[in-house]
């Protein structure tokens, strides 16, 4: 839909329709494939009912046409996936990073990116984790919180964006590098 939006108040990364369309029809091939193994499972096609088989793919159809209704109704929001600038940035390209909302540079402890699956994330690191507290649900605040370390790690893809991956990456590791730049000359 758009490229690229970099102006004085940061860089907008927007929906790309391609991408998006074509993450859509995968999620329509899984879902039609587990309806599948639903039917057989129910004994439809061989007159067997087996259980086991048939609640897996029970749960797992469900999580997924949920998915994609979410995303299909999605499909209406304008607004930018991605927003970096040089105080803070906010992503709406994973459950999780659109729950947490908006993250301060000065917190980031690191950036690297990270092969999940199917994606290669950006993978961001937070200090001070009380700081945002009460802005997931307690089962995404326990999957986000590294315990050893006291750490939060939110991820970002890039498989609906106009970038890549590695642009992504950069475009993160930039931002980040710039506003320790700017915080370093703030405090002399």
């Amino acid at each position: 839909m758009h490229e690229i939006n970099a102006t004085g108040n940061g860089i907008q990364l927007y929906r790309n329709s391609k991408k998006t369309k074509k993450l859509l029809f995968t999620s329509l091939g899984v879902c039609v494939i587990l309806l599948l193994v639903i039917l057989y499972s129910a004994g439809i096609f061989g007159g067997e009912l087996k259980i086991k088989p048939l609640v897996f793919s029970g749960g797992a159809f469900l999580i997924m046409f949920i998915l994609l209704l979410k995303s299909v109704l999605s499909l209406k929001d304008k607004s930018p996936l991605i927003e970096l600038n040089q105080h803070n940035f906010y992503g709406k390209t994973t459950p999780m990073s659109k729950s947490f909302g908006i993250v301060n540079w000065e917190d980031v402890a690191d950036i690297e990116s990270q092969k999940t699956g199917g994606d290669t994330l950006v993978v961001v690191t937070i200090n001070n984790p009380q700081k945002y507290e009460g802005r997931l649900s307690k089962m995404l605040w326990n999957m986000a919180l590294n315990k050893e370390t006291n750490q939060l790690t939110l991820m970002y893809s890039a498989s609906e964006i106009d970038v890549d991956h590695n642009e992504l990456f950069s475009l993160f590791d930039k931002s980040w590098q710039e506003s320790k730049k700017e915080s370093t000359l703030i405090s002399r």
